[in-house]
């Protein structure tokens, strides 16, 4: 099965969908070349037809060319190369014609329903789409022809369920496919498929490239089973030098009982944390990267990043610590045969330097190599475990006074209890023994070579676990069956009589070894080679110490650079990214490999390991405690995301585990586990503030929305209580981007303290809106986070400002998070745009009030609107960003008029606003922002010009410290406290702490220490601190007649004269024009008219210093003062200031005095 496949591949920039639609079996057993035999027609019927869809590559000649060939051959009337991006060709083959083609082997015989199954069952591909060669084609192309692909016998282009659609871009087991988009089935039949290159939201990836971008290459990569991948190495790191050296001292010490509970102890830490690494691994694809990539991609990349950094740090000095081992060992038998090079220190330095090499080299060589390496070095520790098995059966006398006797029940009672000596403790003993339990994750480690990591980790590492425990216990029972603690060695001290005052078991077995006690030469207590002599054959137990020590440090060798490369890969320390490069069929990282290698080699020739072994282990124990932890996380978060194959895990079970681990690590060395716990949480710290670009659906997601749907349910129950108050403000932004200082300013009062929600209301034709839709959606809301904006982004589409305006504030929000002010921009150019508009502008207030919503607005001299010089400067940034052609979409301004722009919201100069080219971001999200015009920049497209230079300085103006000034507050008139509130939470930010607020208010001359005395006591109780407080007593003094003037100049255009006029032309006018001011209004409210202009005077007097001005908003009664009016009231006060806010409460207290 697998030669044909590999005989005929599907051209490279092809992906094919033939298993989509196979047929299945007919009932009565016969397959689709049987069916002739039954009389049916050779053509293609509907529910015959098998497909393939052919995803054209833009450009893809080799594929068009062979489609030429394959059309001609059969005689179809085939299209040629499409050059369009996205497009599919439908091939129908027709499985009524058989496999006889001469060119093709094992022609002759149909395979209407049989099914490969690539790469393990990943990628299922039907034969008959791979062998095409014999089928009859047709060709259609859907691009024309929407209705011929069919699914079920039906006319549709639906896709049928498909694991290529859920594949990444560059997915290892085979090519993404793109199913049909939602607007491909669903919009109007004049909409081309992926009109702007892209598919399925994926930006960045066009439909064409995502097929080509990644053909994996299988010819020459190595990939292991579980037997080769996991459970020999898992084995080969577990058993360590502590199996033929330490286990027979650890009996001595703590006994047969307790020795069994240390392993056991052991065993559950990491049966545990096998567990929890099953779960992970089988929770999805598994990449390379081992522990570092189950825990980034489980708890993200802050602790992923922390622990791969030190995991792979600790494999490295994991190759020095087993290679120390077995120089160790070699100058032993050295010094033995008396033929040392120089001295012990300097010949561990030298064999360890020239053992490393070799491992660098054997691991150099390839994956392959590597892994029959590990395969001989099995082999040899196996013999040398069956050689001590042996060994115990066969009790020779000149063993006897070295303490071995073979099976005694006396030597077991007697060593079944602990003897613990030289200051040891059960705790001590334990810490000496886990390491040995450790290397549970060198399976894990390799995941990216293995075959089928989703199934091989679980069965190897848990099988794994099981044997060496068995072994373990094993030997240890047999040994302490077998050996006394304390041995003489000398043959002379056998019991010629009867000894009455000796108990040891040795006297009951004619051995008197008391007389070297306390300190014997041998025995499980004296003599580490218990099991060289022991053994039937000595020399195959050094040999099995050489293999596991070699062979631990070969795993590690191998770990370390592979989970390093990971790590760079992913670019969470950027400083390390050239170590992210493979070379080879099998991607080796050779820059990893030097690197482990020359840390390994450094730790070598220091030769002193008593240090480092526990800080090792505590780093192995702080990634177990976090795999533990990551299982526990993911179930706690009941993310959909988290369900893996592997369901013999627990939550609680795991959380266990993680508590365990930090214990184990305090039992080991307790300074070297705060050590490890400072450098995780400063890697930690790190990684969090540098904020990686990367997403990975952790459960650290999962878990902060799950904390925050139960908070905001929770927060739904509870009722309003004015002390909790806090502004919750929706700004009518339009694009955040535009209006800076409209969005700085509403910020600093409500960041940390309210909800901020920036409404842009998207007008124009309903499809180019919709579509805009989703993609300001991600783009705006990356940009209020990457300028530290603690605000959500809610666009809405709508058939006028007025109608979204009342979309936001009826929907914006979530439970008690809702809005409850509306801030919207002062609309500076009122007098030259169409007046309907002012209509709409002053109605959202209306709007608002009649929604029980506070009103802000917010006047800057210079304007807010920076929009259009943006335009030059993301232009700008564009061109510098790609030299090449990217795809630019154009804003296209489809209303007549420039105001109702589809980013409208209320600022200066959206009637000037040209229409600009805005680049669609690149895949890391990043836009341009602050400067918002590159001065340095060479290909600046104009300078500017005075008034834009001012306009973009004053949308700065919030960002910098504001020093020491004034906030003047006007509070005219009592509209619950809002007016107060705004300013006092202004003055607790950083930036404005420094500003003082002075409060004016108005009254009678003849009170005015009395109203100053009253409004004193009512801020102190409000706990306001105030600088000043000012009674204004000529408010209702006649503003200055120019003034009148100017204000009656401003209005003219906009006055009905009804009085010069006939009343049915008035009133027709009035009827169409309803924002025309009448002659009868403007006499109706021409005190209140007379306040604006006299409180505008009053504030140039006494507040044209202010940093800020907060005022009272007048209100306009509905459907009596014409919007031109209450317009024209506006700008009178607010002409010619500071910044202004203009602010109307909803008359509800928002202070309040009591506890």
């Amino acid at each position: 099965m697998e030669g044909k496949q590999q005989q005929h591949q599907p051209p490279a920039g092809r992906a094919v969908m033939g298993a989509a639609s196979d047929e299945r079996r007919s009932e009565d057993g016969k397959d689709g070349a049987g069916c002739e035999t039954l009389g049916r027609p050779l053509g293609p019927t509907p529910s015959q037809s098998r497909f393939q869809v052919d995803l054209v590559a833009e450009g893809a000649g080799r594929p068009a060319e062979e489609l030429r060939k394959a059309s001609r051959e059969d005689g179809a009337a085939g299209k040629g190369s499409e050059e369009a991006k996205g497009r599919f060709r439908v091939n129908f083959v027709d499985p009524s014609a058989g496999d006889e083609s001469p060119g093709e082997p094992g022609g002759g015989s149909s395979e209407g329903g049989n099914v490969s199954f690539q790469n393990g069952g990943d990628t299922v591909m039907s034969e008959g789409s791979l062998h095409s060669g014999g089928h009859h084609h047709y060709y259609y192309d859907t691009h024309t022809n929407t209705y011929y692909l069919r699914t079920f016998g039906h006319n549709t282009m639906d896709a049928v369920p498909r694991i290529d659609y859920y594949r990444h871009t560059a997915a290892d087991l085979g090519e993404k496919l793109i199913r049909p988009s939602l607007a491909e089935l669903h919009d109007e039949l004049d909409k081309e498929p992926f009109e702007d290159g892209y598919a399925n939201g994926d930006e960045g990836t066009p439909a064409g490239e995502a097929t080509a971008s990644y053909t994996p290459d299988s010819k020459g990569v190595v990939k292991f089973g579980w037997i080769k991948g996991v459970l020999v190495r898992c084995m080969l790191n577990i058993w360590g030098v502590m199996l033929f050296i330490r286990l027979s001292w650890i009996v001595g010490q703590a006994g047969i009982g307790l020795s069994v509970v240390v392993i056991g102890m052991a065993t559950v830490v990491t049966t545990i944390t096998g567990l929890s690494t099953s779960a992970i691994a089988t929770n999805g694809f598994v990449r390379g990267g081992g522990a570092y990539y189950l825990i980034s991609r489980s708890l993200g990349p802050e602790f992923g990043g922390a622990i791969g950094l030190i995991f792979a740090f600790a494999n490295a000095v994991a190759v020095a610590m087993y290679v120390v081992g077995f120089a160790e060992t070699v100058v032993e038998l050295l010094k033995e045969n008396g033929a040392l090079m120089i001295d012990e220190m300097n010949d561990i330095r030298i064999i360890g330097a020239i053992t490393v090499v070799i491992l660098l080299g054997i691991s150099v060589a390839g994956m392959e190599w590597e892994s029959k390496a590990q395969i001989v070095l099995l082999v040899i520790l196996i013999l040398a475990i069956g050689d001590f098995v042996i060994g115990t059966f066969i009790p020779l006398d000149s063993k006897k006074p070295k303490g071995f006797f073979g099976y005694k029940a006396e030597i077991f009672m007697e060593n079944f209890g602990p003897d613990f000596r030289h200051e040891e403790t059960f705790f001590s003993v334990f810490a000496i023994f886990f390491p040995a339990a450790t290397g549970i994750l060198a399976g894990a480690n390799i995941s990216g070579d293995l075959a089928d990591p989703q199934s091989a980790i679980p069965k190897g590492t848990l099988l794994a676990i099981l044997i060496t425990t068995l072994v373990y216990v094993g030997i240890a029972v047999s040994v302490g069956s077998c050996v006394v603690r304390d041995a003489t060695g000398n043959v002379n001290d056998t019991i010629v009589t009867e000894l009455t005052n000796c108990t040891a078991a040795a006297c009951k077995l004619n051995y008197d070894f008391s007389s070297c006690q306390p300190v014997c030469q041998y025995g499980l207590m004296n003599n580490f080679q218990v099991m060289s002599m022991v053994s039937g054959f000595a020399p195959l137990i050094s040999a099995g110490i050489f293999s596991a020590t070699l062979s631990s440090a070969l795993a590690s060798l191998v770990s370390a650079p592979k989970i390093f490369q990971a790590l760079c890969k992913d670019n969470i320390y950027p400083g390390f990214q050239m170590f992210a490069r493979g070379y080879g069929k099998n991607n080796e990282p050779l820059r990893g490999y030097l690197l482990t290698f020359l840390i390994a080699l450094g730790f070598i020739l220091i030769a002193e390991l008593n240090v480092i072994a526990p800080i090792i282990s505590n780093f192995f124990l702080a990634s177990y405690a976090l795999i533990n932890f990551s299982v526990f996380h993911a179930s706690l978060a009941k993310s959909p995301g988290w369900r893996p194959a592997f369901k013999y895990y627990n939550m609680w079970i795991s959380l266990l585990g993680a508590i365990l681990c930090c214990i184990v690590m305090f039992v080991i060395n307790w300074w070297a586990a705060l050590l490890t716990y400072v450098i995780v949480l400063g890697l930690y710290i790190y990684v969090t503030y540098k904020k990686p670009d990367v997403n990975w659906g952790s459960s650290t997601q999962a878990l902060t929305y799950l904390n925050a749907l139960q908070h905001s349910i929770r927060l739904s129950g509870v009722e309003d209580h004015v002390k909790n108050f806090r502004p919750q403000c929706l700004i009518m932004t339009g694009a955040p981007s535009a209006r800076p200082a409209l969005l700085h300013l509403v910020h600093a009062f409500t960041k940390n303290v309210g909800l901020m929600i920036c409404g842009h209301v998207h007008m124009g034709p309903r499809r180019q809106a919709m579509k805009e839709l989703s993609t300001d959606l991600a783009k705006y809301q990356r940009w209020l986070i990457k300028n530290k904006m603690k605000a959500f982004y809610a666009p809405v589409h709508a058939e006028d400002l007025r109608d979204g305006g009342q979309y936001l504030m009826q929907a914006a929000g979530l439970g008690r998070m809702r809005p409850n002010t509306l801030v919207v921009g002062f609309k500076k150019n009122w007098r030259q745009s169409d007046m309907r508009d002012v209509e709409t502008y002053i109605n959202l207030f209306h709007d608002a009030f009649d929604i029980q919503y506070g009103v802000v607005v917010i006047r800057l001299k210079e304007g807010l609107d920076i929009s259009h010089l943006q335009g030059q400067e993301e232009l700008l940034s564009s061109q510098e960003k790609s030299p090449c052609t990217k795809d630019v979409i154009v804003k296209v301004d489809y209303s007549k008029k420039a105001e109702t722009d589809t980013s409208v919201a209320f600022a200066p100069s959206f009637s000037e606003r040209t229409t600009t080219s805005r680049k669609e971001e690149d895949e890391d999200g990043k836009t341009p922002t602050q400067p918002l015009l590159k001065k340095d920049s060479k290909s600046q497209p104009s300078p500017l010009n005075l008034t834009d230079q001012r306009l973009l300085d004053a949308s700065t103006q919030f960002q910098k410290k504001q020093g020491k000034s004034n906030i003047d507050v006007w509070w005219l008139f009592d509209d619950g406290g809002l007016t107060l509130l705004i300013p006092y939470l202004l003055t607790t930010k950083k930036k404005w702490k420094d500003c003082r607020i002075r409060v004016f208010i108005g009254g009678k001359i003849n009170r005015i220490d009395h109203d100053r005395r009253a409004m004193a006591t009512l801020l102190s109780k409000f706990r306001i601190d105030f600088s000043d407080i000012m009674v204004l007593g000529d408010i209702n003094t006649k503003p200055k007649k120019e003034n009148i003037a100017a204000f009656e100049e401003m209005i003219e255009p906009f006055r009905l004269h009804e009085d010069d006029k006939e009343q049915e032309v008035a009133d027709k006018m009035k009827e169409d024009e309803p924002w025309r001011i009448t002659d009868n209004e403007l006499e109706l409210y021409k005190t209140k008219t007379y306040r604006q202009i006299r409180l505008n005077e009053l504030l140039q007097e006494h507040s044209s210093t202010a940093n800020i001005i907060v005022m009272s908003l007048p209100v306009a009664r509905k459907g009596a003062v014409s919007s031109a009016l209450y317009m024209a009231w506006l700008e009178a006060l607010s002409k010619d200031l500071p910044p202004i806010l203009l602010v109307r409460g909803n008359h509800q207290s928002v202070l309040t005095f009591y506890s």
